[in-house]
């Protein structure tokens, strides 16, 4: 199952650029990942500072 990012965010933009395949981008109030292209590496999770990705 593929990465969500939470209302946690705040919109650092840490993880975009740790993602291995650009899934990660800029949404409205908080960063966002396209499930179809996330591979569930968890490198955003691990740079995030507020703990916003999560394998939900």
């Amino acid at each position: 199952m593929a990465y969500q990012i939470t209302d946690e965010c705040i919109s650092c933009g840490a993880c975009e650029s740790e993602c291995p395949v650009s899934a990660i981008s800029a949404g409205d109030d908080k960063y966002v990942i396209d499930a179809d292209a996330c591979l569930d590496c968890g490198a955003c999770a691990g740079v995030c500072p507020v703990g916003a990705p999560s394998a939900e």
